[in-house]
């Protein structure tokens, strides 16, 4: 399934404080995370992203704490997935348990700009820019990750396979 959206572009370190804002986790409502999504460093982001939007950044995005909740409020918000050169781990695993896409390269979180248009076809890792005519290449991910992201989330994956 190819993803088709418009780039927000965000540099290195974003933290998940920076993602959703710690006072919004007495919550795991998706509405209410994705209305603050981004907002301490880019006032309205919830209301600016279209469906499908991508977000791109550099190192180590959603360094941090280990909540659930960063990831939740950028899948809540429509955007269909995180292109970045690395992950920090923790929010790497939360994004597949939720169902919601990450890939990493580290050409494409060089060379993609903001509002650039991207297809993305995430199974093969290959990302095309239509902006720039350029393709790059994300790190391919393991079958059963596809199918956990295209179940909705690792809970919605176990109970497909009756265990």
């Amino acid at each position: 399934m190819e993803l088709h959206g418009r780039v927000w572009k965000f540099g290195s370190d974003i933290d998940t404080d920076t993602i959703i804002p710690g006072i919004y986790l007495y919550t795991t409502d998706a509405d209410i995370l994705g209305k603050h999504c981004m907002e301490v460093v880019v006032p309205g982001f919830a209301e600016k992203v279209h469906p499908g939007d991508i977000l791109v950044a550099g190192d180590n995005f959603g360094c941090g704490s280990s909540r659930e909740h960063a990831p939740m409020a950028l899948k809540a918000i429509g955007l269909s997935c995180v292109i970045a050169k690395s992950f920090a781990r923790i929010f790497f695993r939360n994004s597949i348990n939720i169902g919601f896409r990450v890939l990493e390269s580290e050409e494409a979180g060089d060379k993609i700009e903001n509002r650039d248009e991207l297809v993305v076809y995430p199974e093969e890792g290959k990302i095309v820019n239509l902006t720039r005519k350029e393709e790059y290449q994300a790190v391919r991910q393991p079958k059963f990750i596809d199918e956990i992201i295209s179940k909705g989330g690792i809970l919605s994956f176990i109970k497909s396979k009756h265990y």
